[in-house]
Formats: C-alpha cells, structure tokens, sequence
C-alpha cells in the first residue's frame, strides 16, 4: 500500500496543501485537475525528487519520506520521455540495474518479458532520435519497470502523443498493468484515459485533493460544483430543497424538480448531460421529470450533439447523437420534451 499522509509542499508558484491518499496495492490510480492543481508535484514528492515540507509518505509500511529516489522502490515515467540520447534502446532500459543489483539473468530475462510486452524488441539496437514519440514512450516505460519498482508513477504519459498512437498506448498500459499488477498512479487531463485505466479516481484542485473513489461514483456522483464542472456535468444549479415522505423538491426559478436526496436547505443539484432524454412528444416513462421547452442552442462537440433546451428560465443541457439529432429536425426555437429519472438528479 502507498500512503500519502499530509504532505504539504510549496514550490514556486505551485503547492500542495494537506495532501493525503492511500493506494491499495496492485490498484491503478488516475489524478486528474487542471494545470497547477499540483498534480507533478505530487509525483515527484512519492519519487523523492522533492522533500515534503511536512507529512509523510510510506510504501508497504515503512517510511520512505526522507529516503532518496533510488532506494524508494518508485519507477517514474514522463511526458517528454527524458531517455539518453547517446545510448542505444537496450542500455537506456538497462540504466537502473546497476543501483537495484539485479542479477545479470534475471535482468535479461526482465527485459525479455517487457520489449515483447511493449512490442519494442526490433528497436534495441536503435537510438532515441531514430524513434517516433509512442515507440520513446514504450522505452520509458520498460525502463522505468526493469528494476521492478513497487509503484510506478506516470506523469502524462500519453498527452504528447498523437491520438491513434494514444490509443494503442492506452490499451498496451492496460494489458501491462494486469500482467504485471504494479500499482500504478497515472496523472492526466484525459477522461477517457481515467476510466479505461483507472479502478481509482483522485480529483485535484489548487494543491488539494477534493474528491476520490471509484470512476464511476466520482463521475456520478461529484461532491463540488468544481468536480462537477471539471467532469463536464454542465446542468449545475444552485435552489432549494425541501425533503419530502418519498421523493424531495428541488426549487430552481420557480421550477420543482424531483429527487431522491434528502438534503435540505440551499444547496446544488447536477443532473448528467446524457441522463436527459430529449423528445419531440411528450414520453410515457417512468421518470418523474418531465419538462417542455424550447431549444436556444446547439453545439457539436464531434461526436455528440450538445441541444440546450430553456425550460421557463432554466436552461438544461442535452447530448444526443447525431442522427437523432437529424431525425428529429432539431433547430434552434423548436419546442420539444426533456424527460430524466429522480435519482439522476444528485445534490450536494
């Protein structure tokens, strides 16, 4: 297990402010947050790049806070790559043997398992300059899991990659992760990565971690009008609720809304841009919420199409596909149906 105890570190412009998180071992952790959250920061603290200026951090128990980098049992992987330039494929995996000790064997037979893992065995005698960005990346990651580091610490590792090279390399961390179950913490702006990769969600704002659990409970279920924000939720309001016997009233512009939650008072409700089913008819379901309004705009965001429906004031966001979009002659000052289910309605 690693465990970040109240690390508090201020770098420059950049800080972490009480920073605590445990990883279960064999666990693939994704930390997302926009530049200057502190995220690098944070990998670089677990590396041991950088010393906290209070907390701890521990690996499997023992206290590896003021430990240097290489004794810590931590492989690190970049954005940019930093392999050498003047050593050929095969020495830069080999770089850290030296200082973990490795039996000469056991090395070869490592190295072995990862470039055909990696798919890289054709390129060992080759040098960094002569390689394409994705095939650098694969040399990284080999190097950086040769000495068998207990966790292995990936800043961006896909974001300079162009998006099919970014895909595969997407699918082959996925397939190394379960072949080789090394706890892996994977810092990225991607979503997509997050939840194809992760089992662990961390959200990071301003130094801080705000929220963290599964993908999918911190995807449905955001605990801040940030996270909710960050995660694309879109339809965020702020009203009043006024619990009920069974379901609760969510007041917003003189319009109810219908949920589950039970908090009271002045509080937030997100409702997920694609639990809202827009129609041109009124829909016999049994969802709760049922609206009609008018489109006020529309937008394409490639492969959804994002229609924003004014429901007397308030504007909720929808996405559809295209070719419903298409099929139904949505245009701007239509009116048409919104329909969603109470418990989609979640409130903090």
């Amino acid at each position: 297990m690693l465990q970040v105890k109240n690390i508090c570190k201020e770098l420059g412009e950049f800080r972490l402010e009480d920073v605590s998180l445990e990883i279960d071992e064999g666990e693939y952790v994704v930390i997302l947050g926009p530049t200057g959250a502190g995220k690098t920061i944070l990998l670089e603290t677990v590396a041991g790049i950088h010393r906290p200026d209070s907390g701890s951090v521990l690996l499997g128990g023992r206290d590896i806070t003021r430990l240097p980098p290489r004794a810590r049992g931590v492989g690190m992987v970049y954005q940019d790559y930093t392999l050498f330039p003047h050593l050929s494929v095969a020495k830069n995996i080999r770089f850290g043997v030296p200082y973990r000790q490795i039996p000469r064997a056991k090395c070869e037979a490592r190295i072995t398992e990862l470039v055909g893992l990696l798919g890289i065995e054709h390129l060992l005698h080759r040098y960094p300059g002569t390689l394409s960005g994705g095939e650098k990346q694969r040399v990284a990651i080999a190097r950086a899991l040769i000495t068998e580091p207990e966790v292995l610490l990936l800043d961006e590792p896909l974001s300079a990659l162009d998006a099919e090279t970014r895909g595969k390399l997407r699918e082959e961390l996925r397939r190394l992760h379960r072949h080789t179950h090394t706890t892996m913490v994977h810092v990225t702006h991607n979503l997509d990565e997050a939840f194809m990769l992760g089992n662990k969600m961390a959200i990071m704002n301003e130094g801080r971690i705000v929220q963290a659990g599964e993908p999918e409970e911190v995807f449905r279920r955001p605990n801040s009008r940030f996270v909710a924000n960050f995660l694309g939720v879109n339809n965020v309001f702020r009203g009043f609720l006024t619990p009920g016997k069974g379901l609760s009233s969510f007041a917003i512009n003189g319009l109810n809304i219908l949920t589950t939650s039970k908090v009271p008072g002045d509080v937030h409700a997100c409702i997920r841009p694609e639990d809202i089913l827009l129609s041109l008819e009124p829909i016999e379901s049994s969802a709760r919420n049922a609206f009609r309004g008018s489109i006020v705009e529309v937008s394409n965001t490639g492969t959804l199409i994002n229609v924003h429906v004014d429901v007397d004031g308030v504007v909720f966001a929808t996405a559809i596909t295209r070719r419903s979009f298409h099929d139904m002659g949505l245009e701007v000052g239509l009116s048409v149906h919104i329909t969603f289910k109470t418990v989609d309605v979640h409130v903090f």
